[in-house]
């Protein structure tokens, strides 16, 4: 690498940047935690023994201990990979094997995973088998832990591969104006994943079995009806098969909307509260939040192609980097551009992390807000929030600065004094 270069400038920078920031972000909330972890706050004095919360302390601190050496680790090793000239003998290796463009970027991206992939392993494994396991959460054996690893691997080429493949004929077929292309196949793909995920990659993973009748069925569908929102179908997936977390979602588009219940949730809270935490995802649905953001991301997704069109065209970005780049840049190099660019500016969208959680905030308080309105009271929504609070160990209270910049929710305090 050339340290004059500023796009190099901008990476180191960027990356010493987002790891300072989330060890500050971090040990502050592991300071917070040590005075105040243990407090029972008046409002949930009733539902919450103390415990729950020198559990949660435990769990907390035990996985901020193992997130210093992580992250430090692949620190460390992303700059000894670039300095070390790693990335440009990757693609000079990938050009020799093959001359077609689609293969060198697929192969490209595959062998520059590796390293990280294989010094996370560890981390991943005690993080698995050690933490998860010694609180109670993970119910995966090893066997189990391998197979989803081939899996995700396996989904995530699925998913590349047509994507790099469309990128680079673009690259090759559409001059100038390929990031509008580009932009427009990636909505698409995007829209048929959503349509895709529930039906056929989901199930790779998870059992998905129809509700069964009864009293929780009928609240169910009766919220749906009332709320106008049609979906394929109540499904109760086997979460409990890796982990005792729970959650509930939607998921799908058109025809296959589909309504995801873990069998865990199922176990731990009543039919009026499951109702209840059905009722804040439709309120979603009902205030158009997801319509929303998409009028906000669509054209943010042009505006940083267009950007990224204009530096994929610098010969200066390419050889800061260790990539023999003339003033005339090939079309099987633009990829390498746009991965640049990436990795350039990625350290620095941190910054923007209050201003998506502040928005997204907003609508979890509004989708509060209609569960409470729907369902005639707030109450079983608060003892729900509490219950799985609870359950998934999750913090009571954290400083502001640290759910600024981490919490796409509401911390829970906020959400019942909001819901009360």
């Amino acid at each position: 690498m050339i340290l004059s270069n500023y796009f190099v400038l901008i990476f180191i920078s960027g990356a010493i940047f987002s790891f300072l920031l989330g060890f500050l972000l971090e040990h502050i909330d592991f300071c917070f935690r040590k005075k105040h972890g243990t407090e029972i706050p008046e409002i949930i004095k009733e539902h919450v023994e103390k415990a729950t919360l020198e559990k949660t302390v435990l769990y907390e601190n035990a996985k901020y201990r193992l997130g210093i050496p992580s992250n430090l680790i692949q620190l460390a090793l992303t700059f000894y990979l670039w300095f070390s000239g790693f990335y440009p003998a990757i693609l000079e290796t990938v050009w020799n094997w093959t001359g077609n463009s689609f293969f060198i970027a697929l192969l490209f991206m595959i062998i520059s995973a590796i390293p990280s992939t294989i010094i996370s392993l560890p981390f991943d494994l005690y993080s698995e088998f050690g933490i998860e396991k010694q609180f109670g959460f993970s119910k995966m054996t090893p066997a189990m832990w391998v197979a989803d690893q081939f899996k995700g691997i396996f989904v995530s080429l699925l998913i590349s591969a047509p994507l790099l493949l469309a990128m680079t004929g673009l690259f090759k077929y559409c001059g100038n104006w390929w990031w509008i292309l580009l932009g427009v196949v990636y909505l698409v793909f995007s829209l048929g994943i959503s349509v895709i995920y529930p039906l056929f990659i989901a199930p790779l993973f998870n059992k998905f079995t129809p509700l069964e009748d009864g009293e929780l069925k009928t609240r169910l569908e009766n919220l749906l009806q009332k709320c106008g929102f049609k979906a394929s179908g109540l499904f109760v997936m086997d979460a409990s098969r890796r982990s005792g977390h729970s959650n509930a979602y939607f998921t799908g588009f058109g025809k296959s909307k589909r309504v995801v219940l873990y069998d865990t949730l199922i176990a731990q809270l009543t039919p009026e509260e499951i109702e209840a935490v059905l009722g804040h995802e439709l309120g979603h649905y009902k205030h158009h939040h997801i319509i929303k953001r998409m009028f906000v991301m669509i054209p943010l997704i042009f505006a940083v192609l267009f950007a990224i069109s204009i530096f994929v065209k610098l010969p200066y970005l390419y050889e800061g980097f260790g990539f023999a780049a003339d003033e005339v840049i090939p079309f099987q190099m633009k990829f390498i551009g746009m991965w640049l660019v990436s990795i350039c500016f990625g350290g620095w969208l941190e910054i923007f992390n209050p201003v998506a959680n502040f928005f997204s905030r907003k609508d979890e308080f509004q989708a509060d807000a209609f569960a409470k309105n729907i369902c005639g009271t707030g109450e079983p929504l608060i003892t729900a929030l509490i219950k799985l609070n609870k359950e998934n160990l999750s913090e009571i209270q954290v400083p502001k600065i640290y759910s600024a910049f981490n919490y796409s929710h509401p911390p829970l305090l906020e959400r019942i004094q909001a819901l009360k």
